[in-house]
This record gives structure tokens, sequence and C-alpha cells, in this order.
């Protein structure tokens, strides 16, 4: 069994793998500071005998404790960087500056969807990372995360409300809630629906797959016929197949 971390700014999501992700959940990435996460992840393992591991992490801090936690289990191990990606190319100025859990999404939409692609990921931030007709990582956009945008409006006004993001059909909100709802669901996908149309010219393709990850992808799915499928361990899935690239030869 593999073991997949992806360490994000707020949670750390755990995969467990053979041939495919078959067991994923998430801790709070907090949890590396204060010793709670080998614990947490030794209870995600049970029993299961790890014969590999793959990390990617876009908190530096965490990546340490991390490391040293996967060093105990004798494993092959790898870390997905610029320079450890195998699976894809990378079509870009600076390739370190990427953030290494792109770059998982870009091989796995290589993989499962050919080139040209493109994932949508509704986490922390709304990003867009693409694989032109080349099979290359070419780049992407970064927007503000759904929760973030609305988060931010609570903290900085008097009299908007902290809101749970959901499904609203109207587009006329009749409460503060609802309109901040209309300006979250029916905005962002008006976003996406854009930024796509422009890859698509940009890269003068006329079938270009979507797939959507991250936690928000199933609920803003809903409203985007463009995006072809929902996979939530996508990511996870890349650091699996970087796995399987780097040792399969071994």
């Amino acid at each position: 069994m593999l073991l997949l971390l992806d360490i994000g700014n707020t949670h750390t999501h755990l995969g467990l793998a053979g041939r495919k992700v078959v067991r994923q959940t998430e801790i709070s990435t907090r949890d590396w500071f204060n010793g709670k996460a080998g614990p947490l992840i030794d209870c995600f393992c049970g029993t299961k005998k790890i014969t590999g591991a793959a990390l990617c992490s876009v908190v530096p801090k965490a990546t340490k404790p991390a490391e040293k936690y996967l060093k105990k289990l004798g494993a092959p191990c790898i870390e997905l960087t610029a320079r450890t990606l195998r699976g894809v190319g990378i079509d870009y100025p600076n390739p370190a500056t990427i953030g290494p859990d792109r770059l998982a999404n870009a091989l796995a939409a290589r993989r499962f969807f050919g080139a040209p692609s493109v994932v949508v990921d509704f986490g922390t931030a709304v990003t867009f990372d693409v694989v032109n007709a080349d099979g290359n990582y070419a780049g992407g956009i970064i927007a503000p995360g759904l929760a973030a945008m609305t988060t931010y409006l609570h903290e900085k006004t008097a009299l908007l409300p902290k809101i749970e993001i959901r499904e609203t059909k109207t587009v006329i909100g009749k409460s503060t809630t609802e309109a901040m709802l209309v300006g979250a669901i029916h905005g962002y996908r008006g976003l996406i629906r854009e930024l796509i149309e422009k890859v698509r010219a940009e890269l003068r393709v006329d079938n270009l797959p979507v797939v959507a990850t991250g936690g928000y992808a199933k609920l803003m799915a809903r409203g985007l016929p463009m995006i072809d499928a929902v996979m939530p361990a996508l990511t996870l899935e890349g650091l699996r197949i970087l796995w399987e690239e780097t040792f399969k030869e071994g």
C-alpha cells in the first residue's frame, strides 16, 4: 500500500493507494507542529503495510516533520517537486515556483484525460492548471477561494454574516445571506466559465477536457456543464502516479 500526503495550508490530505486511491481523509496541517500528525496517520493506516510513500507540500515548515515521519517507515519515498516530476513536462519560466500540488494535478490530468486538459481545484484558492497539447504543464490561474472570499466579506464589514456555502437557484438575493450566496455560487461559476473559454481560445483547441477537484468541486460542477469530471482524489492520484513513474524500474 502506498501512503500519500498532500500538505496544504489548512489541511493535510492523506491517501492509501494500490493501483488507485482506495481511501482518503484529512487532518489539520497544524498537527505537524503539535505532535499529533504521526499518531493520526498511524491510525489512518491501521494494519496496512506501507510499501512506499509520496509527498507534496506547500507548507515548508510542515515538510520537515513529514519527511521525518516518512523516513521512519523505511519504505521508498518521493517528494514531488519540479525536479522530481515524471510523466508530464514543464513549459514554464521558473518551474521551482510552481506549487507541487498543482504539478500533481497536472500529472493526474495528463494520465486520465490526455493533453490538452485543465484542472480546476476548489481549495483555499481556486486554481486552474493547464496541460498543453504537447503534454506539458503550461501554467495556470489563481483566484480567491469561495470560503476565503465570503470569510473576508464577513471579517471586513460590519453587517455581512459568516455563511455556509451551499447551492442557491435564485440570482436575486432576498436576504443578505442569499445575496452573498449568489455572489459566491453564481459569481464563481461565471468566472470559471469565462476563464475556461479564454484558456480554450489561447490553446486554440476545440476539445478541452476539464476536471474539477477540491472541497467545493461537486457543488460547483452542478452548474458547469463544461466540467467533464469531478475527482476528489485527483491530487493524491497524481502523487500515486509520480511514485509509479519514479520506482517502476526499480
